[in-house]
């Protein structure tokens, strides 16, 4: 049995560098060292920063807390202002790619824009941006589209200002651009789309359409990871999500001579690697 790893499979940047920046902290012994709710979408690493003495809290006024730090998703910047003014620590560890997001997001409401986001509007990502994008601000959900463009979207103003969710496909912004773009007089558009993902999104592409099984590691919350699940699904008969290596089954790889492994951009490698090594232990099981 093959077994092809994804060469990008696993965490991007922003993620290293918000790990980096918070078990660094931990490292030295920092107390009341707390995140501004979870640092990434794995509950494998939430559970081994907690073990390190990093809690996530959702209460910016808990008096136990020295050192904060903000989650990679990013804050709105009316809970930036907040909790900069307690007396603690505060550290942000924003994705620099959702910064840039945030930032275009104020230009167009600035600019005039009424600004659309791509993305889902229950993702902390999504809900940090709301805060730089202005009142009258639209957020719509690709996975609405039902693949014919038909999206329900409010009627808009004559100067529309679109970005996405940093994770989102590429063609989930072309495509709200094309809709968009019948309907409004001005139409400015930023890519605001992680070239990580993009390439993690093509990659799992051209794997899963080589294998017969394709494996995808990550946090079932961890909305990167489900959408590489989902486009395995349109390509590969045999797609399974898992978080960790026990949730391997001998089964699932009958008959299959090519296996595909990925993972989303919160899986650390560690992870990746133990399943790697499960699916090798079943495959000389057969």
């Amino acid at each position: 049995m093959q077994i092809m790893v994804a060469k990008r499979a696993g965490v991007c940047f922003g993620v290293k560098r918000a790990l980096d920046i918070t078990f660094k902290l931990a490292k030295e012994g920092k107390e009341g060292l707390y995140t501004l709710g979870p640092l990434i979408h794995n509950p494998q690493v939430i559970k081994k920063l907690i073990a390190e003495g990093v809690v996530p809290i959702e209460d910016v006024h808990n008096p136990a807390i020295r050192t904060l730090v903000v989650r990679t998703h990013g804050i709105p910047p009316s809970v930036y202002a907040e909790i900069s003014k307690m007396s603690y620590n505060l550290v942000d560890a924003t994705c620099p790619f959702v910064k840039k997001a945030q930032q275009y997001a104020q230009v167009l409401k600035e600019e005039g824009y009424q600004v659309l986001i791509v993305g889902d509007k229950e993702h902390p990502e999504v809900q940090a941006l709301l805060g730089f994008a202005g009142d009258d601000v639209i957020v719509i959900n690709s996975a609405g589209n039902n693949g014919n463009n038909s999206y329900s979207i409010p009627p808009l103003k004559n100067k529309i200002g679109i970005i996405a969710q940093t994770t989102q496909p590429v063609e989930a912004l072309e495509s709200v651009f094309r809709h968009v773009i019948a309907r409004a007089k001005e139409v400015k558009v930023y890519n605001t789309i992680c070239d990580s993902t993009a390439l993690r999104l093509e990659e799992t592409k051209e794997l899963a359409m080589s294998v017969d099984t394709m494996i995808v590691v990550g946090g079932k919350n961890s909305a990167n990871t489900t959408q590489l699940t989902n486009l395995s699904k349109g390509i590969c008969a045999k797609v399974y999500h898992i978080e960790t290596a026990d949730e391997l089954i001998d089964d699932w790889f009958t008959g299959s001579e090519k296996i595909g492994i990925t993972g989303g951009a919160s899986t650390p490698q560690w992870i990746i690697d133990e399943a790697t090594e499960k699916i090798r232990e079943i495959s000389l099981r057969r």
